[in-house]
């Protein structure tokens, strides 16, 4: 097997020092001692609460190959350092230098919902067509794209990055260390509006994507979001010659044409660049529906096969915090739990709603929703909580749940029938629900990160625990 780097080889990307002789090689990157693997190359970033040098002895002694330094450690053992001037510029030295030699076709995925579960569709999918590489998890920030590229092996035919950013002129310089081939913006909505003036600002922000990429990239746009017309301009600035689409609009190069929803997925039939593909998608929601049609305009730009990729679409699953369906025992049956704890938007919630709706409890169960606050909503948050009373009604959620002060708009705003219950917390929050809970219920949990709902996600799964506990009792 190949190495991922060699001492040589990480020192010529990063113009850094090694020790004379050095013979040490990497298979991995890491920046985290807690989940530094063996033969990794550890990076010693300095953040605001830390100081990855602190850590570098531990990193070496779990079995990191060698380790990146802008300062030598105490202790350290020379012939294992690779010395830089600055370990965050190391770090993005060597993503260039992994995209510099490798030939493989890179997609980079951003957008205000739906990236993450686009990019993992898209690595999945193309997994099946040859080797691919794909950044995990988050890893989509100035620190994580980065990582994610730098871990890219020499011969990946596909590399898939998401890229993030919750502030104005983070995307740019992103896409110019990964130079993506084909850029895909899912969706622009008001998410971190707190940081920007306007939506029209949020839609320049993403379009930023566009920077790194030469002027045969392909563009793919959603054209029936309101600010297609923006980015499509935006594209043209940059030079861009292919501006593909996708949605429902007749001019979309991946037309959706018809669809039957369902409470486990979709039947599709659409348009993509003038074939006829039918597909079926396991993972419920018209939004999801929208994000496979970009990822099937994607796959055709970056050379692959399409009807293997849409062939696929029935084996993909839902990414941990952002659909996860689970079945949890109870002392008196089952209820079904749908973990949405990751992150939320006013658009996201909506579309949750959607979901749950078509879901059928099993006999005397209820549909409940478990909502932590949606954040960076700006001066409109108080609002935007309160606004979605409608859905909720139109949606039939019979009980309603919130954490937070900005929830707590939501829960005056509803029927008095339909409130759960209120915390300040998700932690005070969790006892609640999982007291309120019983057999046949489907209960949704869905928050912005730092709402923490994934605290309420963890105590529902106790249920099940305190289920066997009971049973082992007897």
């Amino acid at each position: 097997m190949t190495a991922l780097w060699t001492a040589r080889e990480a020192a010529l990307a990063t113009g850094g020092g090694v020790a004379p002789g050095a013979s040490w090689s990497a298979d991995g990157v890491s920046i985290d001692t807690r989940a530094v693997a063996p033969s990794d190359l550890f990076v010693a970033l300095k953040g605001p609460r830390f100081d990855g040098h602190d850590f570098v002895a531990t990193a070496l002694s779990s079995g990191a190959a060698a380790a990146m330094v802008a300062r030598p450690p105490s202790g350290a053992d020379p012939a294992r350092l690779l010395a830089v001037p600055d370990t965050l510029l190391g770090l993005e030295d060597l993503a260039r230098a992994a995209r510099a030699r490798s030939a493989a076709r890179i997609v980079a995925v951003t957008g205000s919902v739906g990236k993450t579960g686009t990019k993992e569709a898209l690595a999945a999918l193309l997994a099946g067509q040859g080797s691919t590489h794909a950044s995990t998890g988050n890893l989509n920030n100035q620190i994580g794209m980065p990582l994610s590229l730098a871990r890219m092996p020499a011969a990946s035919r596909f590399g898939v990055f998401e890229i993030g950013m919750n502030h104005a002129g983070e995307i740019a310089p992103l896409s110019g260390i990964l130079r993506p081939h084909v850029a895909v913006i899912t969706t622009v909505e008001p998410v971190h509006i707190e940081h920007f003036p306007n939506i029209e600002a949020i839609a320049d922000a993403k379009a930023e994507i566009f920077a790194g990429m030469s002027e045969d990239g392909i563009a793919i746009l959603n054209a029936d979001n309101p600010q297609f017309a923006r980015l499509v301009l935006h594209a043209k600035s940059s030079n861009l010659k292919s501006i593909w689409s996708f949605g429902e609009a007749r001019t979309a190069q991946a037309r959706l044409l018809d669809v039957a929803l369902d409470a486990q997925g979709s039947s599709v039939e659409a348009e993509i660049l003038g074939r006829l593909v039918l597909f079926r998608l396991n993972l419920p929601g018209r939004h999801q529906v929208q994000n496979a049609l970009a990822v099937l305009l994607a796959v055709a730009a970056l050379g692959a096969d399409i009807e293997m990729a849409a062939a696929g679409m029935a084996t993909l699953s839902s990414v941990k915090g952002r659909g996860v369906t689970a079945e949890i025992a109870i002392a008196r049956g089952v209820f079904t739990l749908i973990d949405e704890s990751y992150n939320a938007s006013p658009a996201a919630m909506r579309a949750a709603f959607a979901v749950l709706a078509m879901r059928r409890p099993a006999a005397g169960g209820r549909k409940i929703a478990v909502l932590g606050d949606m954040l960076e909503l700006g001066k409109a948050a108080a609002a935007d909580h309160a606004a979605l009373a409608p859905d909720i009604v139109a949606a039939g959620i019979d009980y309603v749940f919130t954490a937070g002060p900005l929830m707590r708009h939501l829960a005056d705003a509803l029927p008095a029938t339909r409130r759960g219950g209120h915390a300040e917390s998700a932690a005070d929050l969790a006892k609640l629900v999982s007291d309120s809970i019983g057999p046949g219920d489907i209960v949704l949990v869905k928050g912005s990160a730092g709402s923490r709902m994934g605290a309420v996600v963890a105590a529902l799964h106790e249920k099940s625990n305190e289920a066997k506990g009971m049973r082992d009792a007897v």
